[in-house]
Formats: C-alpha cells, structure tokens, sequence
C-alpha cells in the first residue's frame, strides 16, 4: 500500500472505527477516523482525501448523502469512494452506487477483502494521477513554442487580454517590451539555419531569465520577435529593463560549431497605469504601441530600446 494516499474513515460506531483504522494503517495509509457524514464533509473542505471509506447508517448525515456531497466538490483530484453497510440486497447497492460509491463492502469488513477492494481503488487513483499528468502536458504542449521553449501566439493572445483586465481592475500597472533580433536574416544566411536557432534558443533563454518567475511572461510573436509581458511594472522600469536587455544581449557569447556570432537586439516599450475606468486599453492598442516603438528603434540604428507610455 502507499502512504502518498490520505484515507478519511467514516464510522459511527467506536469500536468498528477503531479496528477499521488499525488495519488501514497497518497497510500504510495515513488514516483520519470521524463519527459522523456531516464532520467528514467539514474535514473534507479542509483536506483533500483521494480515499474515502464511510458507514451507510450514521447519524447528522449517512453514508450515501456524503458521496452525494463529495462528488458535487471540485477536488484537486479523484475520489474513491467505498460504502460500508449491513445493507446486501441489490436495490441496496444500486442506490449505493448511483449515490456516487465507487465500490461496496458487506459489514463485518472482511480484512482481506477490504485491503483487496482498495488495491483496486489505488489503481484507479494511479491511472487518473498519469491521465491528469499526460494532459497537464499535452496542455503545455500546447502553449509552448517548440523551438524556443517561450509561450507561443496562442497563449499570448489568450492571455494578454486577462492581464489588462486584471491591471484595470486592481489599478495595477501594465507593461510589455517587444523585441527583435537585428539582421537575423544574415545570422541565417551566414551561418546556415541550425545557427540561427541555437541563437533564438539562447536569445530567448536570456530574456526568460532575466524577468520575474511566476508574475512576467514572454511569447514568441513573429519569427525573431519576442514579447515580455511585465504586469505590475510601470512604464519607466520597463524601459531600464529593456535597456539593461539591449547591452546584455549585446554582451552574450553567441557561438555556433566554435564560431562567435555578434547578435544585437532592438526593443519597443509601452505600458499603461489604469485609473480605474479601464482607459479603453486594448492589446492591440498595446501591441501597436510596441511595435511602433520597435519600428522607431530600428530606424535609429537598431541595438537600443525605444519607449512611449499609452
């Protein structure tokens, strides 16, 4: 048996719950023995448990009204759910199980037959904890520019409106610093395409490790260009961000096969501080701020950060 599964014990009667604890705990489970369906659900609320084994009869609240109210929860998680109960006939365990049980034990609990019945509830549990991990993955996956390891235009167009409407809404600054590598072209012409990816890998591996874990984000948004996403980060910090990006990028050891490759970068800033109104603020106002800011930096002479606030 495996410990990582919590287990909440539901049994009115003292004696049977103290046995029944003794053997789950014999098998390794950390047990939490309750008397009644109404402080399991309290406890419930409190602590998630995967393992969920209750009495039929009990008093406050029984058995099958607590698989109601467990399945009508939002969990982190699944719940196997075993009802136990001197009730046998077949109407018993249909209405068991359209309660929301996933197995049914005859009391006396048979110990072999217990331990066997949440092997099989361990199962179940393994198999919905790889099909939660498979999908948290593919979601990934799915955000994720394959190359470069940054957010891709599907998550920056998802995600930007939501973080203008949560600056509007708390009245916390915004900003965002659009970036492009200068004559990226050349890199590729002159050093052949694998170059010119082992460049954005690292150009893009720089920039994520020079922002904020948890609170800033960054996306791919066209070929070479990348987008930093600064939420409560107002207009001139982003702006010495982007500067302070311009010399380190300026200053990073490209190479490629053991041959230096001189990589400069141009950036456009933006950002907005809300009053409260919402400002009509837009992410393609933003995303046009940027770019234009972006466009003037190349016009300048490339290898420098260009700002205006909205």
């Amino acid at each position: 048996m495996q410990p990582s599964y919590p287990v909440l014990l539901v049994e009115d009667n003292p004696v049977s719950r103290k046995m029944l604890e003794k053997i789950l705990q014999k098998e390794g489970f950390d047990v939490t023995a309750v008397e009644n369906g109404r402080i399991a659900l309290e406890a419930f609320s409190r602590t998630f448990f995967p393992i969920v084994l209750t009495d039929w009869l009990m008093p406050e609240m029984e058995g099958p009204d607590l698989c109601r109210a467990l399945r009508e929860q939002k969990p982190e998680g699944y719940v196997y759910i075993v009802l136990l109960t001197a009730k046998d006939t077949k109407a018993d365990i249909i209405s068991g199980l359209e309660a929301g049980a996933d197995d049914y034990l005859t009391k006396p609990a048979n110990r072999d037959e217990l331990v066997a019945r949440l092997k099989n509830g361990l199962r179940i549990l393994e198999l919905e904890k790889s099909l939660k991990e498979a999908n948290e993955e593919i979601k990934l996956l799915s955000i994720t520019d394959p190359l470069t390891g940054a957010h891709n235009r599907g998550y920056l167009n998802e995600r930007l409106p939501q973080e203008i409407k949560r600056s509007s809404r708390y009245r916390h600054s915004l900003s965002l610093i659009l970036c492009d590598l200068d004559h990226f072209k050349d890199i590729n012409d002159q050093y052949g395409h694998l170059a010119g990816d082992r460049v954005l890998k690292e150009f893009a591996q720089s920039i994520a490790g020079s922002v904020r874990n948890q609170i800033d984000w960054t996306a791919r948004y066209g070929g070479e260009e990348f987008l930093i996403v600064l939420p409560e980060t107002n207009f001139e910090g982003a702006l010495l961000l982007a500067e302070r990006l311009c010399q380190s990028i300026a200053q990073h050891p490209f190479s490629y096969d053991n041959t230096a490759i001189a990589v400069t970068a141009s950036f456009g800033v933006t950002g907005f501080s809300p009053d409260g109104s919402g400002n009509g603020i837009s992410p393609e106002i933003l995303l046009q701020q940027a770019d234009t800011c972006l466009y003037q930096a190349k016009n300048q002479g490339r290898n420098q950060a260009v700002g205006h606030p909205i």
